[in-house]
């Protein structure tokens, strides 16, 4: 079985396993770092129906005593009633310190796994086990773990890395169309910010899934290891996200993550463009409509202006933006509050 291997070294230094089939080898995988310890996973409904078994008869095989705890599938369990649930099952099951997390899922089973893990007996180890692109390329590497809440989305959570994430391509098969289209939207952005030359790749489908997804994860990689901690360079990864966070609040979470960034990334390149800094949001435009996103805002400019002001962008009287400055190259720019409802007006209409 062939796979590829990309470290990562931040506070905790990790692999991440990219490959087919690497399901299977989870338990491999685990052994030199933990040895036999219990194992709890978090999944969700979705992805319990189709590979829920099989994660456990695997881990069971391996010799390890592993345990499983099921959310409901969608970003509304990504809460603090169902951190505290899971948190209530790992000490019913009596997870010690030397045991571990399996996060077993796409970004809300990642997230809210990791926080777990975060916050348990001070800190336990976890694994990330991505099912979807979205997670694979981005919520997976790098450590951020959070919930929301009635306030807005990921106010509450941690930075803290697994301990291995274990990416078997294979699981994304049976992803439906949409939930592999909000993937994409990750693709596209790596490409926007930092690599020219993965963008126009990926004007040809289908692409090449390992070969993106390793692409992209060695670019998050590259930059967790400069800035880990979120103070600089590392806000580049949220280009379209300071405006695809607004739409997903206010639709209360009926848009998708990666619908509401592909929005998102059009409005940021437009107002660039009204700036005088690039003029790409035509040419991005017509590669997510390639991906078959609707790339058109539901919100007004006063609405979207509203739920930035809760963000987690802003800094007092200051928001800060991702913008583009050409194909493979975004700068982070900080712009005084008062001046950006003017320009959503202008990029929005």
């Amino acid at each position: 079985m062939q796979y590829r291997t990309i470290n990562v070294s931040a506070s905790r230094c990790y692999d991440i396993h990219i490959g087919r089939g690497l399901l299977a080898k989870l338990g491999d995988f685990i052994r030199p770092l933990f040895g036999g310890c219990r194992l709890a996973v978090l999944t969700d409904s979705n992805v319990d129906a189709l590979y829920g078994n099989a994660i456990i008869d695997n881990l069971t095989a391996a010799g390890y005593d592993a345990c499983k705890y099921v959310i409901p599938a969608g970003e509304a369990s990504k809460c603090a009633a169902n951190l505290l649930a899971f948190l209530n099952f790992l000490a019913q099951e009596q997870i010690t310190r030397s045991d571990a997390v399996i996060a077993f899922g796409g970004g809300v089973v990642g997230v809210l796994g990791g926080l777990s893990a975060s916050l348990y007996l001070r800190g336990i180890k976890y694994v990330q086990v991505p099912t979807t692109l979205l997670a694979a390329v981005d919520s997976s590497v790098g450590g951020k773990t959070a919930i929301d809440i009635p306030a807005g989305k990921n106010l509450v959570g941690s930075f803290y890395q697994p301990v291995l994430v274990c990416c078997d391509t294979a699981l994304m098969d049976t992803l439906p169309a949409d939930i592999y289209r909000d993937g994409c939207a990750e693709v596209i952005k790596y490409g926007m910010i930092l690599d020219s030359a993965l963008y126009e790749k990926l004007h040809t489908l289908p692409f090449d899934r390992e070969e993106v997804v390793a692409r992209c994860v060695e670019i998050k990689r590259d930059v967790v290891q400069q800035d880990e901690f979120d103070n600089g360079i590392r806000g580049l990864l949220n280009f379209g996200h300071t405006f695809g966070h607004a739409i997903e609040k206010l639709s209360n979470f009926a848009v998708s993550h990666g619908e509401a960034v592909a929005k998102g990334m059009v409005i940021a390149s437009r107002m660039a463009a009204l700036m005088g800094m690039c003029n790409v949001a035509d040419e991005l435009s017509a590669l997510l409509v390639q991906y078959g996103f609707d790339i058109s805002c539901p919100y007004s400019a006063a609405e979207i202006y509203d739920a930035l002001l809760s963000g987690k962008k802003r800094r007092g009287g200051n928001i800060s933006l991702v913008l583009p400055k050409a194909v493979g190259e975004c700068v982070l720019h900080t712009l005084p509050v008062d001046e950006l409802r003017g320009l959503l007006e202008k990029a929005i209409g």
